[in-house]
C-alpha cells in the first residue's frame, strides 16, 4: 500500500494577503487557484520551492468559528516544518522580507532550527536536519 498526505489546510482570513505573504516573503509557489462559484469559495494551494510532497491548502474562513482559528489552528504550538537544504541562506532571505522570528537560530540535535510566524502568527519551524536523520534521508 502506498498513501501520501497531499495537503494540510491553513485557514486564512483572505486568500490573496495569504498568497502575497507565502509568495512573496517565503517563495511559495502558486500550484493552483480555482475559484468554486458553487460555494463561493477558492481552491488555493501552495508549495515551497522544489517541492515534490505535501503542499498547503489556504482555506478562507467562512464561518465565525472557523474565523477564531485563524492564526491559532495548533494552541500557540509549532504547527508547520518548512525544511530547507541551505538554513542560513533562507532565515537571512526571510529577515530580509519581513518574516518574525520568535525563537532565534540555534543547533539542535536534528539540525538547525528557528521559529517564526506567518502573516496570521502560527508558528513554523525553519529547519536543516542533519543528513543522517531518518526524515532527511528520505528528502534525499
Amino acid at each position: 500500500m502506498k498513501q501520501s498526505i497531499v495537503h494540510i489546510a491553513l485557514v486564512v482570513r483572505d486568500y490573496d494577503e495569504a498568497i502575497a505573504f507565502y509568495t512573496q516573503k517565503l517563495h511559495f509557489t502558486v500550484i493552483e487557484d480555482t475559484y468554486q462559484p458553487e460555494q463561493d469559495k477558492r481552491w488555493v494551494v501552495v508549495a515551497p520551492p522544489g517541492s515534490q510532497g505535501t503542499t498547503v491548502l489556504l482555506a478562507r474562513a467562512s464561518t465565525p468559528e472557523q474565523e477564531a482559528f485563524v492564526g491559532n489552528q495548533s494552541g500557540g504550538r509549532v504547527f508547520l516544518f518548512l525544511n530547507t537544504d541551505d538554513f542560513w541562506r533562507d532565515y537571512k532571505a526571510m529577515i530580509s522580507h519581513g518574516v518574525t522570528f520568535v525563537r532565534e537560530p540555534k543547533q539542535a540535535s536534528y539540525g538547525m532550527v528557528a521559529v517564526f510566524e506567518d502573516l496570521y502568527g502560527n508558528r513554523w519551524d525553519l529547519l536543516q536536519l542533519n543528513s543522517d536523520h531518518p526524515i532527511a534521508q528520505r528528502f534525499a
